[in-house]
């Protein structure tokens, strides 16, 4: 069996989903793994990933504004020693992915037609986040 690791940035600028399907794929074809398991893991705890549905940008925003209701902005919350913003991110976060397992076939993750890789933004600044790629297999 082979493994590979790699690390992606993923460049935000304040809440909402920022694809890196693209990005994921190329990786794994540069690989040399035909079929295996591809696993993401993001190393922030306000911000996660998700799979969703890339067609259409409607969807992305009516997800962003429901996490804004289970989470709103302004609490009362006890942790604020990293802004008003720190908190509702961990929420978000704690409510959606660290990691997401995908297999891959064909050198390429089997993700369905309509469905990206995301980012999942919470914080309200710019962000530079790091996404760790592992991919294993024959």
């Amino acid at each position: 069996m082979k493994q590979s690791q790699g690390v992606l940035t993923v460049q935000t600028d304040g809440p909402g989903l920022y694809e890196f399907s693209e990005d994921a794929v190329n990786w794994c074809l540069d690989q040399d793994i035909n079929t295996g398991l591809l696993t993401i893991y993001i190393r922030h705890t306000s911000a996660s990933l998700t799979i969703q549905e890339n067609a259409d940008p409607d969807v992305l925003h009516d997800l962003q504004a429901a996490f804004d209701r289970f989470a709103p902005k302004t609490g009362p919350y006890l942790h604020t020693a990293e802004g008003p913003d720190d908190m509702p991110a961990h929420i978000k976060s704690a409510l959606t992915q660290t990691h997401l397992s995908i297999p891959v076939d064909g050198g390429r993750p089997l993700l369905g037609t309509w469905q990206g890789l995301f980012v999942f933004e919470h914080r309200n600044r710019p962000h530079d986040r790091y996404v760790v790629l592992h991919l294993s297999g024959e």
